[in-house]
């Protein structure tokens, strides 16, 4: 039995590395590097800077939010590993890395409006409560980590005289590289899920939340979704909920009456993807991981209250 465990996660985890990661983090960081290259990143990032320092974000956080809302839980590594290479700071990298726990991943979202998720909605508690999660992450959950503002720098002035093929190349080989290096954690993580459901443990944790998740008005075939979400990953809570409204078991208001809590890449396997971007990612990810549970708890109250009045 533990064999099969340990090739089935092998299975999940090659195919969640090589089918749905490495396509998406190969165009992105191939476009990222062409951009820190030929220096748009620079220009954008300093544009943005001024304000998104008051959140304690880097110009570059308007990319990160940007993929995490309209690409993948995955895209944003490319941005986290151009943050680590030009040496931004661990308090704005552990600020960027909060917001995009907190935030929405679009290989979840879009697919779930299928189905009735209210997107409106979705993306305006997502921004809210990534401002939020970043913003409690710089100024009071991570205060004690290095943050040099004078000699603040987004990303090197160099202009290159490489090829745009070399270029495009170069990100790609980088994101190859980044997805193998990723497949030890991703598969370690589904592995520890694959088991926790083998021995019926979240079942056990289904029965446990059942009562909690009623008075709260939700119809208690949510649990499955929920306890999937936090130990399986978005993509498989993604499956398992377009599941039950197929069936009938759950309703389009029952999914967004839970969305602001559980459509986030702030689980197992998320947080494994996104740490792999760097030591200086995995070093602040206990205060990234601190302010976003405040940012997450926020955009999913934030987001019940505004779906109950609809």
């Amino acid at each position: 039995m533990l064999i099969d465990l340990i090739l089935k996660s092998g299975k999940s985890a090659i195919d969640l590395c090589l089918y749905v990661l490495l396509p998406v983090m190969v165009v992105m960081m191939s476009f990222m590097h062409l951009m820190e290259e030929k220096r748009v990143l620079s220009f954008i990032s300093r544009f943005f800077y001024p304000i998104l320092k008051l959140f304690g974000l880097p110009g570059l956080g308007i990319f990160a939010a940007l993929q995490i809302l309209l690409v993948s839980f995955a895209a944003p590594i490319a941005t986290l590993t151009i943050m680590e290479k030009e040496k931004i700071s661990e308090r704005e990298i552990a600020s960027s890395l909060a917001m995009i726990f907190t935030m929405s991943q679009a290989n979840a979202v879009f697919p779930l409006i299928v189905y009735g998720l209210n997107f409106k909605i979705i993306f305006i508690t997502s921004i809210i409560g990534g401002i939020l999660a970043s913003s409690i992450t710089f100024y009071i959950f991570g205060k004690h980590l290095s943050y040099d503002n004078i000699l603040h720098r987004e990303v090197l002035e160099k202009r290159s005289d490489k090829s745009v093929l070399s270029i495009l190349l170069e990100g790609g080989n980088e994101a190859v590289n980044l997805i193998i290096r990723s497949i030890p954690l991703i598969l370690l993580a589904i592995f520890v899920v694959n088991v926790l459901k083998s021995i019926n443990f979240i079942l056990f944790l289904e029965d446990i939340f059942k009562p909690f998740i009623t008075i709260f008005g939700v119809n208690p075939s949510v649990t499955l979704p929920i306890v999937t979400k936090f130990l399986a990953g978005g993509t498989a809570m993604m499956a398992v909920t377009i599941d039950l409204i197929k069936s009938g078991i759950m309703t389009a208001k029952d999914l967004n009456l839970i969305a602001g809590f559980i459509i986030n890449p702030f689980d197992i396997v998320g947080v494994m993807v996104l740490c792999s971007a760097g030591d200086t990612t995995k070093k602040v990810l206990k205060q990234a991981a601190l302010g976003a549970t405040v940012g997450i708890i926020f955009k999913g109250v934030l987001h019940y209250l505004l779906c109950s009045l609809i």
